[in-house]
């Protein structure tokens, strides 16, 4: 029984939350992630588990800038949440993580991205408003 539940697990998308940004002229791009007890249905947005997620990843930033002033990378895209396939973990992403890293093409990582997932949203909030996940491709 503890076998079927592991499958099930593994063929759930993963969910992650990436920024892009610049730190004292290097870029980084941390991110968080989870495996998703329920996926969001197409045209919804996994907004508890995304909310969780942007949380985390933006309280490991706002650490960070003990070590200089951030500033973002990618305008609207530098806060992505990203569904991906949990195959695509191991080494698809730490991969585009390198490259984006290396070369600053934010381009080719959302393409990268693309070609991984076709779910993915935008992070941004507005005064008064709760975060918003707007569909980002």
């Amino acid at each position: 029984m503890e076998v079927l539940v592991w499958f099930a697990v593994a063929d759930t998308p993963y969910l992650i939350a990436l920024a892009l940004f610049d730190q004292q002229g290097r870029r980084a791009l941390p991110l968080a992630g989870r495996s998703q007890a329920e996926v969001a249905p197409e045209g919804e947005v996994p907004q508890v588990l995304g909310h969780a997620l942007a949380l985390e990843l933006l309280l490991r930033v706002w650490q960070r800038s003990d070590e200089g002033a951030l500033q973002r990378a990618a305008g609207l895209h530098s806060l992505l949440l990203v569904e991906l396939p949990i195959e695509c973990l191991p080494e698809d992403l730490p991969a585009v993580k390198a490259a984006w890293l290396r070369t600053g093409d934010t381009e080719a990582l959302k393409a990268a991205l693309q070609a991984m997932s076709s779910r993915a949203w935008t992070m941004a909030v507005e005064k008064f408003k709760p975060v918003a996940l707007t569909p980002a491709w």
